[in-house]
């Protein structure tokens, strides 16, 4: 493929993360897929964007597949090719978008995993003081209570939390903001790590979590305390941060079934996304079912 138009994904690239405000990661994963699409047309033989179809695509996708990749991916790689091809459009360098009509190997609905609610109870309720102890606490606290990403905790700065107002304001994917409750339990937790921050933090510091050298804490580093306490509470699962966020939302259509509320406090741009949560047990539906629909079964008369 010519030069001038594999330069087209780092256009692309650049539109992603400067005019649509993704990620830094998903802008790694566009890239990457596209790249993968690139060496792919010139091993056919492809010059230009234009002369890709979709039969072509599927020949891709059949490749991917049977070298092993999952369903799942390859419904990424198709994804970003048809993003691609819609920017390639709008800036009139290609007439179609081979994409359209072509779609990836089914694959299973994989449920999130999740801690039940006396496993969490018991990751949450980590022993000892110290700063680095007090402000593990108010993470893992604040992760269940309020559902957040990884990046959103971490790029929490002092003036996001809001005690008296029991909230707290993240920038979730996109840029875009919310305002999210605070849990009873996490108020405390967050209470006590703001009298410890300040002893820790670096004076001009503007993260509410930081590390031992005083910074803002990274991804890495919650992830492995994290890892660190699940451990030392007898946890018998992988437990990772995202684990928290399935969890909380998980326990909240457990016990409110709104989900429209949940996708708010989640910040899903769409409704089928917070949807995969809905994996309520069964046997506990046919129950609720049987003792509440008029018409589920006769009741015995005495």
């Amino acid at each position: 493929m010519l030069n001038a138009e594999k330069a087209w994904i780092d256009k692309f690239i650049h539109h992603l993360r400067y005019e649509r405000r993704l990620s830094e990661l998903t802008s790694k994963h566009y890239s990457r897929d596209l790249g993968s699409l690139a060496a792919y047309c010139d091993k056919i033989g492809l010059d230009e964007w234009r002369q890709l179809d979709a039969d072509h695509m599927r020949s891709f996708s059949a490749q991917n597949y049977r070298r092993g990749l999952s369903p799942r991916s390859i419904q990424r790689q198709l994804s970003a090719t048809r993003s691609f091809f819609r920017y390639l459009q709008r800036e009139r360098h290609v007439r179609k978008n081979p994409v359209i009509d072509v779609r990836a190997p089914k694959s299973g609905k994989r449920l999130p995993e999740n801690l039940d609610a006396d496993r969490m109870a018991r990751l949450l309720d980590i022993p000892g003081d110290g700063p680095l102890v007090v402000r593990d606490r108010a993470i893992l606290e604040l992760l269940y209570s309020s559902g957040l990403r990884l990046a959103e905790l971490t790029g929490l700065n002092v003036g996001d939390i809001d005690l008296s107002d029991h909230t707290v304001a993240v920038t979730g994917k996109g840029g875009k903001d919310r305002i999210i409750p605070v849990g009873r339990y996490a108020l405390k937790a967050l209470a006590a790590w703001q009298k410890e921050r300040v002893a820790l933090a670096n004076p001009d510091e503007k993260a509410f979590f930081v590390s031992n050298r005083g910074t803002r804490i990274s991804g890495r580093s919650v992830q492995a305390r994290v890892d660190h306490w699940a451990k030392r509470q007898g946890i018998d699962t992988k437990v990772y941060p995202h684990l928290f966020r399935h969890s909380f939302a998980t326990h909240m259509l457990e016990s409110s079934h709104d989900l429209r509320g949940v996708q708010e406090l989640l910040g899903h741009a769409n409704i089928s996304t917070t949807q995969v949560y809905t994996h309520l047990d069964f046997q506990h539906l046919a129950q609720i079912y049987d003792k509440t629909h008029p018409r589920a079964r006769t009741k015995n008369k005495t």
